[in-house]
């Protein structure tokens, strides 16, 4: 009689670590563990030991030599990253990872402390050398744009940039319509006007958000008010709020994002000037510590994860030799929260 066996049941498919599984666990940033891997960049000997003894804890493995040798594709893709210390940038380049790591490629990281052309040529160049498939560049700065102009050719690429004059592909989050939509929305809760405290002059987002907020209040009739600009941090927003506190006559305002619209709250808290029972204050980003401000804020939201898997398609389109769209937009979402007394 034959002997009876029963079925095995599949073992369950094991996700492999990535480098943000490195990063998290060593405590570092995402560059950090990039620089020890490739060795593009200093990097402090105790915090080299940290990533080292991550990547061995965790088993990461940052390349696939014999997949690339198989099949002639590296299966990796080069960022190029500007500011990558900021949610904003930040958010982008996780989310770029995110998208590389679920279609199966790595990621190598190329730090640029300056935006000019050549630095970012350089970068793309030292990606290149790592045969790598593609390049996204995040590029957040005014002093980038020359260099999205004249790209470096021989490799596919596509930048995270607010701009439309670029000689390759662009992609961002719609800046303009998100400063729109949260003007109309102070507008409409009654206002005369609405305030500003503006990012840094030279950054693309913050020169788009402006110039929507200015021009949304020429479209209802409403004079725009002086700009107060803050360097994205919780302390310029604080100073700005100090100044803006003592005028009973502000009753709304948009701060460019939301880690200077916490600053800013603590400046009115001090004041005494009630939020949103004196006035409503709404942010930009969505940042995971909002609906937990006091009051919790109102803000825009940026799909940083929507962004990266876009970016991804448009760099996957020019790897297998088609020609995608010159500008890409990923909608902004208002998030109404308390303090606009939502």
């Amino acid at each position: 009689m034959a002997k009876r066996t029963e079925a095995v049941e599949p073992a369950p498919a094991v996700r492999l670590p990535a480098l943000t599984d490195v990063a998290s666990l060593a405590g570092v940033s995402h560059m950090t563990v990039s620089r020890v891997i490739n060795e593009t960049g200093p990097v402090r000997a105790e915090t080299r030991e940290k990533v080292l003894a991550a990547i061995e804890e965790l088993g990461y493995r940052p390349n696939s030599t014999a997949r690339a040798l198989a099949t002639g594709r590296s299966r990796n893709l080069g960022v190029v990253a500007l500011d990558s210390t900021l949610f904003g940038p930040a958010s982008t380049l996780f989310g770029v990872e995110h998208a590389a790591r679920e279609a199966g490629y790595g990621i190598s990281i190329a730090s640029v402390s300056d935006p000019r052309r050549d630095s970012i040529a350089a970068a793309v160049e030292s990606l290149r050398r790592q045969a790598v498939e593609g390049v996204v560049v995040i590029a957040p700065h005014v002093v980038a744009k020359p260099a999205l102009r004249a790209a470096p050719g021989g490799v596919p690429m596509v930048a995270v940039a607010d701009t439309d004059r670029a000689s390759i592909p662009v992609i961002s989050v719609d800046q303009r319509d998100g400063a729109r939509q949260v003007t109309e929305h102070l507008l409409g809760l009654g206002h005369r006007t609405v305030w500003h405290v503006a990012g840094p002059a030279d950054w693309l987002e913050a020169r788009a958000r402006e110039q929507a907020w200015r021009r949304t209040l020429k479209r209802h009739d409403a004079e725009p008010p002086p700009v107060l600009r803050g360097d994205w941090s919780p302390r310029s927003g604080y100073e700005a709020g100090r100044e803006l506190a003592g005028e009973r006559g502000i009753t709304a305002v948009f701060v460019a994002n939301d880690q200077m619209a916490l600053g800013l709250l603590r400046a009115f808290a001090e004041a005494g000037r009630s939020v949103p029972g004196e006035v409503h204050v709404a942010g930009f980003d969505d940042v995971p510590e909002a609906a937990f401000f006091n009051p919790p804020l109102t803000t825009v939201r940026q799909d940083f994860i929507e962004v990266g898997r876009r970016t991804f398609g448009l760099l996957q389109e020019q790897i297998e030799g088609a020609a995608p769209p010159a500008r890409s937009l990923v909608p902004a979402e208002l998030v109404v929260r308390e303090s606009t007394g939502g």
